[in-house]
């Protein structure tokens, strides 16, 4: 379209963004420990963990409102020590969205561009352009009121784009939104950064929105960096305990190693001998954990496998439409949850039966023991 065509110069002034080291405390208290980090010109970047790990701090470091105690912020390769917020090239999106109500929509978009000292016909015209790009065409003249939740999302990123930053901060935008529009904001936030094509740093305790959106993703969990990758491989391959509890659900079951090659290992725990893929490189007598997701786990329907078979108490069931949530008793307090597909026909189970499930070695992962995230 027209308007993103005007935002291709964008693409080549779009900047990488470098942490080197950086830590950040308030007092004694550490908020970030040496994050080490590159974000590529042009990519969706999301920081995902739970609240209070250090992703807003982050942040704020890259915009330029904190500054680290330790360590480098480079935006473009440039050493962003000192300088202020207002003169970074950068562009940040509260969650409150901090919009106008007593201006338009237009001048909303265009704010920043007055702030600047553009004159109004350049300004009213770049906003124009912009309610094109947010498929917002002819609201201008609109109050910030009469628009419904959605588009005031769009209307505040269009602030933001107006002022034409390199990198664009967004500080769980879409946490005010209720379920269905979040998920549609998620599409629409996607489809304006590739048409845009410059660097979104996206902050988020929303495994989905992180999932669904970026191109990469930064675990956090108290202020250190647990993992960096795509979605994929951040669910099917986690490193650390916390990722493999944190993202998606995930079934724990605690043991020591008692068998190990570059592949595989086995732990023992009170459900007996189970196996899975050994990608931390652990030893026999390491305390690990295993994980194994609700999907991966299967009934046994006739002659039990040799291996990786778990008997339990079925505790509760859930209908969920497409899928039926079984609860079965665990080691501890925590239940082995397991999903099985709707085909018509129920799961045929009461609670109390007793049961057999069992899972495929090359779909769990034994990972060295370590904190799992809060329930």
């Amino acid at each position: 379209s027209a308007a993103s065509d005007v935002y291709k110069r964008q693409v080549v002034m779009s900047s990488g963004v470098d942490l080197e080291h950086v830590t950040i405390r308030f007092g004694d208290f550490t908020a970030v420990d040496d994050a080490n980090l590159s974000i590529k010109k042009g990519e969706f970047f999301s920081f995902l963990g739970p609240s209070g790990c250090g992703k807003t701090t982050i942040l704020r470091a890259v915009s330029g409102f904190n500054e680290p105690t330790e360590g480098t912020v480079r935006i473009n390769g440039n050493d962003m020590q000192g300088i202020g917020p207002n003169k970074r090239p950068t562009a940040l999106i509260f969650q409150n969205l901090a919009l106008f109500p007593l201006m338009s929509v237009a001048d909303n978009i265009a704010f920043g561009l007055e702030v600047e000292g553009v004159k109004y016909a350049e300004r009213r015209r770049r906003a124009e352009e912009l309610l094109d790009l947010i498929a917002l065409s002819g609201q201008g003249d609109k109050m910030v009121s009469e628009l419904s939740g959605g588009q005031k999302q769009r209307v505040a990123i269009a602030r933001a784009l107006a002022v034409e930053p390199e990198v664009l901060l967004l500080d769980e935008p879409l946490s005010a939104l209720d379920l269905k529009l979040r998920q549609h904001m998620r599409s629409e936030l996607r489809n304006i950064q590739q048409r845009v094509g410059i660097t979104f740093i996206y902050i988020t305790h929303d495994q989905g929105e992180a999932l669904t959106m970026s191109d990469r993703i930064a675990v956090m969990s108290a202020g250190i960096i647990e993992q960096v990758g795509d979605g994929s491989t951040i669910y099917n391959e986690p490193e650390t305990a916390f990722v493999a509890s944190f993202v998606g659900e995930n079934n724990p079951f605690f043991g020591k190693v008692v068998k190990a090659d570059d592949n595989y290992a086995q732990i023992q725990n009170k459900f007996g001998l189970l196996r899975g893929r050994n990608t931390q490189g652990l030893s026999e007598g390491d305390s690990a954990i295993l994980f194994v997701r609700p999907e991966a786990l299967s009934l046994v329907g006739g002659e039990a496998p040799s291996e990786n078979v778990i008997e339990s108490t079925i505790l509760s069931e859930e209908f969920e439409g497409h899928s039926i949530h079984i609860h079965l008793e665990g080691e501890t307090a925590k239940k082995i949850a397991l999903s099985i597909s709707n085909d018509g026909t129920g799961s045929k189970m009461k609670v109390g039966d007793t049961t057999k499930i069992c899972f495929d070695v090359d779909r769990a992962i034994v990972l060295p023991e370590g904190d799992l995230a809060d329930e």
